[in-house]
């Protein structure tokens, strides 16, 4: 397709767009709304609120996630989320197609509200739909491995092979990114209601991304961050903004072992590499080995200092006589998808699977 193709990855915590052929998405943003109401008409209907993005300072309890786990809940807010990347990028420039990544656990009825939306709503010229697993792979380089992708909502694994998934290896785990921030929400504020959502939300992803890690051993860790003296370490003390300080126990500090250990955290759910390993071990054992050797961590989750070593570790403990795992992070893993997306949108290869306005008014 031509270059400029708009590219949207759209994910259960942040949208991510830009034209096809850049480096990185231009637009990257919270996938959050919100509803405040009319100064004319300040009702609770729909038809008497004013939709917008990100939260609302003057409103800031009104704000939800249009789309949970994968799933959209809230198409009104998805829509208007859409209508914001198209204007953006339409600013003095012709009409573009549009090339859309779409989670595996899409309906078919959510595909054809999507049609629905981009030929009808947006006007958009041509489609594509494509998978937001494959194209990690794509992003990678790689046709053979097994794709880790863990983000806000979801942790997904997929083994390909020469391209193709093989789907017995499917696993979608309903545990990601929004679990640990709701952990460190609850035990930072306990029960206390009379602190703002929205700061709650806004100091754990503030721990989340500069003060937590994976540790390679827990208890090891653990004995180790207890040991310390008060405030001897400044990653263990949290900086509030009237400049009080708290200190943050061990266990907030790793918090991402969450992903590695659910049930210290009293999640009944497979661990991340249980289920990369399960995924791997259905699949023909002839390609076991070249699979190991290619494993793609991609996501959020995957940013976590020590999370691809402790990765390696989990794999080497599993297959302690096997080939040795290889666990590969790109520096743009946080925007797999959407570089994969942006790779596969020059490709003529993929020329036939583009839908047209016509096309769609057509069937």
């Amino acid at each position: 397709m031509a270059a400029r193709t708009i590219v949207i990855d759209h994910g259960s915590g942040y949208m991510k767009a830009g034209f096809c052929g850049w480096n990185e998405p231009h637009l990257i943003f919270p996938s959050i709304v919100n509803y405040k109401p009319c100064k004319e008409n300040p009702g609770p209907s729909s038809a008497q609120r004013v939709l917008g993005l990100g939260i609302d300072i003057f409103h800031p309890d009104t704000f939800s996630y249009p789309i949970q786990r994968g799933r959209v809940l809230n198409w009104e807010g998805v829509e208007h989320m859409w209508s914001f990347v198209m204007e953006t990028h339409r600013k003095g420039h012709e009409v573009s197609p549009v090339m859309f990544t779409e989670c595996p656990l899409r309906r078919p009825a959510d595909r054809r509200k999507t049609l629905e939306i981009m030929f009808e709503s947006l006007c958009v010229p041509s489609l594509l739909l494509a998978d937001q697993m494959e194209m990690s792979l794509y992003a990678t380089g790689l046709l053979t491995g097994v794709v880790v992708d863990s983000g806000y909502g979801l942790t997904r694994v997929q083994p390909y092979y020469l391209g193709r998934p093989l789907q017995n290896g499917c696993r979608v785990l309903e545990f990601a990114g929004q679990d640990l921030s709701t952990y460190l929400k609850k035990s930072l504020f306990r029960d206390d209601s009379s602190i703002p959502q929205v700061f709650r939300l806004q100091m754990a992803d503030s721990i989340q991304f500069k003060q937590c890690y994976v540790p390679q051993n827990l208890g090891e860790a653990m004995d180790v961050l207890q040991s310390l003296p008060a405030g001897s370490d400044l990653k263990n003390v949290y900086q509030l903004p009237d400049g009080t300080t708290m200190d943050l126990t061990p266990m907030q500090r790793l918090a991402p072992e969450m992903f590695f250990s659910p049930e210290v955290f009293d999640l009944q759910v497979p661990s991340l590499s249980q289920a990369l390993v399960d995924s791997i071990n259905v699949c023909e054992a002839s390609l076991q080995p070249e699979l190991l050797s290619h494993v793609i961590a991609c996501g959020g989750n995957t940013m976590y200092p020590g999370f691809s070593n402790r990765m390696s570790q989990e794999l080497a403990r599993n297959y302690p006589s096997g080939p040795k795992a290889i666990v590969k992070l790109g520096s743009t893993r946080k925007y797999s998808v959407w570089m994969g997306a942006s790779i596969v949108a020059h490709l003529s290869t993929y020329k036939s699977e583009w839908m047209t306005k016509v096309e769609y008014d057509e069937r």
